[in-house]
């Protein structure tokens, strides 16, 4: 049997490889009870090498907060264009398409083909404007009060317009994702609308960069079985992708 260290040892090498662990599993694969388990993880918490859940634990919580949309188009801009480039590829002749807001999102906009004809629904100002160049693009921009952070309009006026639609693709930006909490944001507004998005999309597509794994916005959006793909980079830890995948969700790291 493992003595204390070693099994905080193997506590931390699990949810490094996983991004969580369960006190199930860490009992089953420990060989102690449970209530053991609680123990370890309480005692790592204190120490601040993880971030208890109900039934498990994440790495330490990383908070992130709202900048200017300017500033986070600078951060990982080539893995945000590559991301784009693969999520475009997924749009369909005649293809009914919300895009949501966010600089990944954008890069999405930019690689649609121009001659495709599809619909476009859109909070985002610089998406609209990105879209409105295409002659065989249908566009309609949802209104109400416009964050400057995200150049994206929000708000109830945007959310009644948006439960009048229904669409089959939703490409989805975050600001945080974390296997066992979910998708996130800074806003709650923005999560409020993001949750009409998901509503009225047949298919939840979430295009992020790896350095969002693993962080957490003020605003819940929603779980992870709500969403039906990932586009990400290819820094993506093969761990994570298991996990994800053994949750049923598609996974396309580019």
């Amino acid at each position: 049997m493992l003595n204390l260290a070693e099994r905080h040892n193997f506590i931390l090498e699990r949810l490094r490889e996983r991004g969580f662990v369960t006190v199930a599993d860490l009992g089953r694969n420990l060989d102690v009870s449970e209530a053991t388990v609680r123990r370890d993880l309480r005692r790592l918490e204190e120490r601040g090498l993880l971030f208890r859940t109900h039934g498990g634990a994440n790495p330490p919580s990383h908070l992130v907060y709202d900048r200017p949309v300017s500033e986070k188009a600078k951060q990982n801009a080539r893995e945000k264009e590559r991301i784009g480039r693969a999520a475009a590829a997924l749009i369909q002749e005649n293809d009914s398409v919300i895009f949501a807001s966010g600089t990944t999102v954008m890069q999405v906009a930019k690689h649609v083909d121009p001659e495709i004809h599809l619909t476009v629904l859109t909070s985002a100002i610089n998406v609209a404007i990105e879209l409105s160049r295409h002659p065989t693009a249908e566009l309609i921009q949802l209104g109400g009060m416009v964050r400057n952070t995200s150049t994206s309009a929000v708000g109830p006026m945007a959310e009644e317009m948006m439960a009048s639609y229904s669409c089959r693709k939703l490409f989805l930006g975050v600001d945080g994702l974390d296997i066992t909490h979910g998708l996130t944001t800074t806003n709650p507004f923005e999560a409020s609308l993001n949750k009409r998005m998901i509503a009225a999309a047949q298919e939840v597509i979430v295009v992020t960069d790896c350095s969002k794994f693993g962080l957490r916005g003020f605003s819940h959006i929603c779980s992870m079985e709500e969403v039906d793909k990932i586009i990400t980079d290819d820094k993506l830890p093969t761990a994570t992708l298991h996990v994800l995948e053994e949750r049923g969700l598609e996974v396309v790291c580019v």
